[in-house]
């Protein structure tokens, strides 16, 4: 069955069975590790990426239901080397142990900031709910992301140049005496 869908803004048209899964097309099709499978039945949130910007469990998604949308995966937040805020906070914060509910836990706190960059601690918790961690105490997660969350409401505020903000051209008119 051939399948056609965007995946970190590549646009693959790939022959796949029926029955295979969204995990399985990234990681074994397409060479995207970074997403992990732990329980296969949607439980734990480390197979978390985000479909047309929305969280879900690719272990619980059969890839033809990707046909036509945008997929993205960890590996997907990086811009030109760069992390992505959440990845960097999450480091920064000490939010990663073991690290393998680590691309579950940013992906999903991902959606949560695309659909609300001013989440409070409840929304954060209730984001993470799907997301299982043996590792760390979810403090530390809680806290990246909250952190993030500020550094990009930040970066919105901050003034950018040419819009009258600092930092853009400005006319100036030299005096003399």
């Amino acid at each position: 069955m051939l399948l056609s869908l965007t995946v970190n803004g590549i646009r693959h048209e790939i022959d796949v069975p029926p029955a295979l899964r969204l995990i399985d097309l990234l990681r074994d099709e397409l060479g995207l590790t970074g997403t992990k499978e732990g329980c296969g039945e949607g439980e734990c949130g480390s197979c978390t990426v985000l479909l047309d910007g929305r969280a879900v469990c690719s272990c619980l998604m059969l890839a033809v239901q990707a046909r036509d949308r945008e997929v993205t995966t960890i590996e997907g937040l990086a811009q030109d080397g760069d992390l992505d805020v959440l990845q960097r906070m999450f480091v920064e914060h000490g939010a990663v142990q073991c690290g393998y509910c680590t691309p579950g836990m940013i992906m999903s706190a991902k959606a949560l900031l695309n659909e609300d960059p001013h989440p409070t601690e409840a929304q954060i918790r209730s984001a993470l709910a799907g997301n299982l961690c043996r590792c760390t105490g979810y403090t530390t997660i809680i806290e990246a992301v909250s952190a993030a969350a500020e550094m990009q409401e930040a970066a919105a505020e901050a003034p950018t140049p040419g819009r009258g903000g600092g930092g853009g051209a400005v006319a100036a008119t030299e005096v003399r005496p």
